[in-house]
């Protein structure tokens, strides 16, 4: 209705406005998910992203402040959007706040263009796998490990009975694998854009000016400034969000969950929410 009350007016009233619809992926990338732990993963994010691409503009626009997480939900993310960006032949500008680290960078590779704030970080390609060890702890409590498996490699790294060379060795050889997985993308989209740089796939991360010169990211920027620059002084911004559904609307989930449901979830949230923190902590922030 707008488009052909648009054509009746006047040229000179007419409105050149493009209107850009915006993708805001923020926070450590975890599969799952829930309302004690809200995180991206495809699961959370694949209708806002659908809902982007099919909004009739000529370019989508994302927003990408992440620290990492989960390198199989980062390219599951970044694989939607690079076969929607195609199927839909729409460009994609990815646009980095805070962070845009380890999977963060990863789907940042969906960018056609990648334009980062001067004190954004950028890179960190790598894998890192976390943990504690409590076999000690176990020793002073008098506690007693009991694990009965079938397969003899069922039970390796086992937080309460200390490392073997073998499982570290092993663990180490999926970390090898993921990387390369990583660095190939990272070759793939950015090509000869990157800079022969010894610490580049190092796990290393930068300043975006830095990143620039190795050719991580495109250019310096924000994302209203350049958007305004590209589609002309009148582009609008449009945040795309997730539609929330009737009964979520008006508050109708069914019966309430058990205490001990939610207890439970809100501890595994807590912990979560340590894991995320300890995530943006490496950045300093």
């Amino acid at each position: 209705m707008r488009r052909f009350l648009n054509r009746l007016l006047p040229k000179s009233w007419r409105s050149d406005a493009v209107t850009i619809p915006i993708i805001r992926l923020q926070g450590a990338i975890m599969s799952g998910g829930g309302q004690f732990r809200p995180s991206l993963s495809l699961a959370t994010t694949a209708g806002v992203i659908e809902k982007a691409f099919a909004f009739k503009a000529p370019a989508v626009a994302i927003a990408i402040n992440s620290p990492g997480g989960s390198p199989v939900q980062s390219r599951l993310i970044y694989k939607r959007i690079r076969d929607l960006a195609q199927e839909k032949n729409k460009r994609v500008l990815v646009f980095v706040e805070d962070v845009a680290a380890s999977g963060g960078y990863m789907i940042a590779l969906a960018g056609d263009e990648i334009i980062a704030d001067p004190s954004s970080i950028v890179g960190s390609i790598g894998v890192v796998s976390a943990s504690f060890g409590f076999p000690e702890l176990m020793k002073k409590i008098g506690v007693e490990r009991r694990v009965h498996t079938a397969g003899q490699n069922k039970s390796i790294l086992d937080p309460f009975k200390p490392e073997k060379k073998e499982d570290i060795e092993r663990l180490k050889t999926l970390q090898l694998d993921i990387h390369q997985t990583f660095i190939d993308m990272v070759k793939e989209r950015r090509g000869a854009k990157l800079k022969d740089n010894p610490d580049l796939f190092t796990g290393l991360f930068w300043t975006a000016g830095k990143g620039l010169d190795l050719g991580l990211i495109d250019g310096l920027g924000d994302m209203r400034s350049t958007l305004k620059q590209r589609f002309g002084a009148k582009t609008q911004l449009k945040l795309i969000t997730a539609q929330r559904g009737l009964l979520s609307r008006f508050g109708l989930f069914g019966q309430k969950a058990p205490a001990s449901e939610i207890a439970g979830a809100a501890a595994s949230g807590l912990i979560d929410a340590a894991e995320e923190r300890a995530l943006w902590s490496r950045f300093g922030l």
